[in-house]
């Protein structure tokens, strides 16, 4: 399982927030029930944003549980790589319509 956490640390309340990003859907919730995220919390889901917002507590046990930390520019470059794989399997799965939608499981 690759889950990659950056080190925003962005303030929400009381409480520092950091996003939780994985190579596919299931890696993600799976890491999600494994932290003791609710998975009611996932954030655009299918699309190559999709991500967890966690507080630091949380952060601390996906690092532990083998989260790569990452820095917030090395997160969005996992983000922009995320978004050529996407479309490049919708350009396989559908030649001609690459673009149009997004896949569940990337």
């Amino acid at each position: 399982m690759t889950c990659y956490v950056d080190a925003a640390m962005i303030r929400y309340g009381r409480m520092k927030m950091s996003h939780l990003i994985a190579d596919s859907s299931a890696e993600l919730l799976e890491m999600a029930d494994r932290i003791g995220v609710r998975r009611r919390w996932l954030q655009h889901a299918g699309c190559h944003t999709e991500h967890l917002d966690i507080c630091a507590s949380k952060r601390r046990l996906a690092i532990e549980a083998g989260a790569v930390p990452v820095s917030s520019r090395e997160l969005g470059l996992k983000l922009v790589e995320k978004r050529r794989r996407m479309a490049d399997l919708r350009a396989r799965l559908a030649p001609g319509r690459a673009g149009k939608g997004a896949i569940v499981g990337l």
